[in-house]
């Protein structure tokens, strides 16, 4: 998890030093009483320095920022593991030495665009989207800032952007830059390959003690068992305490007849019908009905086709035309109807076929309904019982007791490890809340009565640990099966690359891959039309990578994607894209190279400025800021 963070928390120097605003507008719950001591600032770099309130500002706005990004609430405890500090001194350390450079060069702000700056402020701005007094004053209370603190801060920025700006704006990147962009992209080659079997080196003869001690000595800790824990826990959902002979036939009763749509199938019927232009048409058409006429018929003479006419089979209350339905549901089947006013003219309907009503017997549903009383019921009290159990363990009663009292099941679980797995290899699938409980579960100790797990607002989970069996290194003896068994695949990776290897060589020395091929009994592949940015399953990415690595007519090897074999190799043609100009790079991504560009301008003045104003780190301050 902690590569996740930092990934997460690495940020441009130039985010830095264009948003490096103090002021976060979020409750804080920090003393500035206490942190704003200036005698004991975190930082300085000249004169401008950070005061351990300012750092422990834009250290809680880092771990936010990045709970936010991995959807997860970062700890205090995880920050420190990965350097969040350090980071943050970096960024605050930018800054401070681009005051330092503003100061030396006079720069300010006239307080005429300081209050421009402030009004632009979407954090100040009210219902009608302009600047709100009231807001801004409510904003600044709620973090306990004042207003003359939060205007020295929005100065200090706009004094920043001046450098950055002038440092950066302007910049363009070099058309031949995006032209070599797109070459590199846009580059295709032609590989030809044969496969290496792992077959060309098994079997693999069995390792002897001694080797085989050795090799498991190197690798001791990933034999060692992982720490077990045994634990009981109480599941309380509706389900279990729902109780279906509590609830009597009157209910059920009644119950049925007040959801007797929900047991009824709707009488459906397939309909046919023929829309006309005018009521003449119609007529006509009526008439030859009436004269003896197939339906099919009259509305072939009205250019209609069979698909045209054909409505479907449908309850009363799906067809839209009310007219239609009216009519369709008064006919028998195989009936034509009346001239209909529909809603888009004259219309003439046919049933075809009538499926009647059906209504599922009171018998038949009886059990189902009185299970759902039964757990309308226990969503009720399910609060209640959640209540009576606590009030039991409160008054001294175990787990065990307090389940028995309330017709609940205690499970045991006797040992996993935190990913669900038993020592004998075989996984619990069936744990509710399975993640949340696990994690729980791990950080508990025994003889804890925890607080329960929510089941997503309809229940809870009562756990306790019962055991606690510490990792531990294995003995050979243990896991001798599977060392040997890692052993012997490891052996034949290695025999293999070293076969490959050797191919490798004798084509560098004139072999060719069809004698390769003819050799060990495989056929030579041929692959054309290569990109960079391939995932192709033949392959792979490494494959990719390997091909794309080495210049025409270069050789090499890489480990097959079905992990089964190494493929040796030969870049026979390589291809440049015809149309690779500056314009064919798409303008974000041009856009993506002129902010990294304008990025490592940014870090180079940083790193000037540093030789310019030495700055000074207090360890000691920093702690103190953190420790509230």
């Amino acid at each position: 998890m902690l590569d996740s963070l930092r990934n997460a928390a690495s940020t441009w120097i130039a985010k830095l030093l264009l948003g490096l605003l103090v002021v976060s507008f979020a409750v804080w719950g920090i003393s500035g009483q206490v942190l704003n001591d200036q005698s004991r600032n975190v930082l300085s770099a000249g004169d401008s320095s950070v005061s351990m309130l300012d750092f422990r500002l834009a250290y809680d706005r880092q771990i936010n920022a990045l709970s936010q990004r991995l959807g997860t609430h970062v700890t205090r405890e995880q920050a420190v593991a990965f350097g969040l500090d350090d980071q943050v001194l970096q960024q605050l350390a930018a800054g401070a030495l681009l005051d330092e450079e503003a100061r030396r060069l006079g720069l300010g702000l006239s307080g005429d665009r300081l209050a421009q700056l402030t009004a632009e402020d979407p954090a100040f701005r009210g219902p009608d989207g302009r600047f709100d007094r009231q807001q801004f004053d409510f904003v600044l209370r709620q973090i306990g800032m004042r207003p003359a603190d939060y205007l020295q801060n929005r100065e200090q920025v706009a004094i920043r952007q001046q450098i950055v700006e002038a440092a950066t704006d302007g910049m363009s990147v070099p058309d031949e830059m995006f032209r070599n962009m797109a070459l590199y992209r846009g580059e295709d080659r032609t590989v030809e390959y044969v496969r290496l079997p792992r077959t060309l080196v098994e079997p693999v003869d069995k390792p002897d003690d001694t080797t085989l001690q050795a090799w498991f000595e190197d690798r001791k800790s990933d034999y060692a068992a992982p720490e077990y824990r045994a634990f009981s826990y109480v599941k309380l959902e509706p389900s279990d305490i729902a109780d279906a002979a509590s609830v009597s036939g009157e209910q059920v009763q009644k119950a049925y007849e007040d959801l007797r749509q929900r047991y009824t199938t709707p009488e459906k019927r397939t309909i046919e019908q023929i829309v006309f232009p005018d009521r003449e048409a119609a007529d006509a058409a009526l008439k030859n009905l009436l004269d003896g006429q197939e339906f099919l018929e009259v509305a072939e003479a009205a250019g209609k086709s069979s698909a045209d006419i054909a409505l479907g089979t449908l309850t009363r209350e799906e067809i839209a035309d009310d007219a239609v339905a009216e009519a369709a549901f008064s006919l028998q089947e195989n009936q034509f109807s009346d001239i209909v006013d529909g809603a888009f003219g004259p219309v003439i309907v046919q049933v075809t076929e009538v499926e009647p009503e059906v209504v599922r017997p009171f018998e038949e549903v009886e059990s189902e309904i009185r299970q759902e009383l039964a757990l309308e019921e226990a969503s009720r009290v399910l609060l209640d019982v959640h209540d009576s159990y606590e009030d039991a363990r409160a008054g001294g009663a175990s787990m065990a007791e307090a389940a028995e009292r309330l017709d609940l099941t205690m499970r045991t679980i006797d040992a996993i490890d935190a990913n669900a797995r038993r020592p004998d290899g075989s996984i619990v699938g069936d744990l509710p809340v399975s993640a949340d409980l696990l994690r729980e579960v791990f950080q508990s100790e025994t003889g804890i009565e925890n607080p329960p797990l929510s089941m997503g607002g309809n229940g809870f989970v009562f756990y306790e640990v019962e055991e606690i069996t510490p990792e531990r290194d294995r003995s050979l003896d243990e896991v001798r099966d599977q060392v040997e068994k890692d052993w012997i695949a490891a052996e034949a990776e290695r025999l293999l690359a070293e076969r490959a290897s050797g191919f490798m060589k004798r084509i560098n020395d004139g072999t060719t891959l069809d004698e390769i091929a003819s050799e060990i009994g495989e056929e030579k592949q041929v692959k054309r039309g290569l990109k960079r940015t391939a995932n192709d399953a033949d392959i792979g990415q490494e494959g990719v990578s390997a091909v794309f690595s080495v210049p025409r007519d270069g050789t090499g090897v890489f480990a097959s994607p079905t992990g089964d074999a190494r493929v040796l190799f030969r870049v026979t043609e390589v291809f440049e894209p015809a149309s690779a100009t500056a314009e064919s790079i798409p303008e974000g991504q041009r856009a993506a190279v002129r902010s990294a560009l304008a990025d490592d301008l940014l870090d180079q003045m940083v790193t000037r400025l540093q030789g310019k104003y030495p700055v000074t780190i207090n360890r000691a301050a920093m702690q103190e800021a953190l420790s509230f």
